[in-house]
C-alpha cells in the first residue's frame, strides 16, 4: 500500500491542521460531529477543499482492495448515524437526503478502517518532534536480544603478596622457608642445608588447618628447593592462620598417613 508523502509542515507549529489535513481527517472519519459537518460545508462552498477530500480519497482507495468482503448488519448504520449526530434516515428531515456519493459512504471503506488503524498507529511511530520522518530518517525499532554477559572472575595480582611461612626448628633455628601459592596449589620449600638423620628417617611435611587435623604433603629435601603439590581438597587451608610442621618419618612417609615421629620444625601461614 503506497499512501503520498506529506508535508512536514502540516504538522508544525501553533496554528490549526492546513486544509489538506483537515480533509484528510474528514475522509478518515476522525472528526466529530460538528467539524465534519463544517467539512461538508466546505466541500460544497470550496472547490479548492473538495479537491483535496476527492485527493485524500483516491490516495486511500488501494485500501479498499486489500480487505475482502464482510455482511454488514443491519443496526450498524443507523448506529454510526446516531454516533455521529447525523439525523436518523426517514425523519422528514431535508439534511437527512443522502449525501453526494463519495469514498466515505463506500462500504468497502468502512471494511478497510480496521487495517488502516493499525497501519496509522504503526506510522505514529515514524512521527518525531518535527514531523513524519522519512524512510531513511525513520528511527530503527528492532529489539536486540544480548546474550547475557558472564560474570568477569577478579583479576588477581601476580606481585601481591603470598602467605609465607617460616619453619623454626625447636633451638629457635630456620630449618624451611615455604612459599605459599593457594591459587596454583603450591607450596615452595627452600631448605636450610642441615646433616640428615642419624636413624635413616626423612623429613615428612603437614599441613594442619585452624581446628582441623594434620594432612601430610609429602617428603620435602633437607637440601635443595622443590615444589610440593598440595591436593584440590587442601587449597582452601592454604591461608593465614594454618600451620606448616615437618616431622621425621619412615623412608617412603608415614604409615596409614598419620605422624609417628618428633615434629623438628614447624611455622604458621601469614601474609607478609
Amino acid at each position: 500500500m503506497n499512501i503520498e508523502h506529506i508535508d512536514d509542515r502540516d504538522f508544525e507549529g501553533p496554528e490549526p491542521p492546513s486544509a489538506d489535513i483537515f480533509a484528510g481527517e474528514y475522509v478518515l472519519g476522525v472528526l466529530d460531529a460538528t467539524q465534519r459537518r463544517e467539512a461538508q460545508a466546505r466541500i460544497e462552498q470550496d472547490p479548492g477543499f473538495a479537491r483535496l477530500v476527492a485527493d485524500w480519497e483516491r490516495r486511500l482507495a488501494p485500501l479498499l482492495a486489500e480487505f475482502g468482503g464482510a455482511e454488514i448488519p443491519p443496526h450498524l448504520w443507523p448506529r454510526i448515524r446516531s454516533q455521529l449526530g447525523w439525523p436518523a434516515v426517514g425523519d422528514g428531515s431535508a439534511s437527512a437526503a443522502p449525501p453526494k456519493a463519495s469514498l466515505w459512504q463506500n462500504p468497502g471503506f468502512w471494511r478497510g478502517m480496521t487495517g488502516l488503524a493499525a497501519a496509522a498507529a504503526l506510522a505514529a511511530v515514524a512521527i518525531g518532534p518535527l514531523g513524519l520522518l522519512g524512510p531513511a530518517d525513520a528511527p530503527d525499532t528492532r529489539v536486540v536480544v544480548q546474550p547475557p554477559t558472564p560474570p568477569t572472575p577478579p583479576v588477581e595480582d601476580p606481585d601481591a603478596p603470598k602467605p609465607v611461612s617460616t619453619l623454626l626448628r625447636d633451638d629457635g633455628s630456620t630449618g624451611w622457608l615455604a612459599s605459599v601459592d593457594p591459587r596454583d596449589g603450591t607450596v615452595l620449600m627452600v631448605p636450610v642445608p642441615g646433616p640428615a638423620d642419624a636413624q635413616g628417617r626423612e623429613p615428612e611435611l603437614w599441613l594442619i588447618p585452624p581446628g582441623g587435623k594434620a594432612q601430610s604433603l609429602g617428603i620435602v629435601s633437607i637440601d635443595r628447593s622443590h615444589t610440593v603439590k598440595v591436593p584440590d581438597t587442601l587449597r582452601d587451608a592454604l591461608d593465614s592462620g594454618a600451620i606448616l610442621a615437618i616431622t621425621l618419618e619412615p623412608k617412603g612417609g608415614a604409615p596409614q598417613g598419620v605422624a609417628t615421629g618428633p615434629i623438628i620444625a614447624k611455622g604458621d601461614i601469614v601474609v607478609l
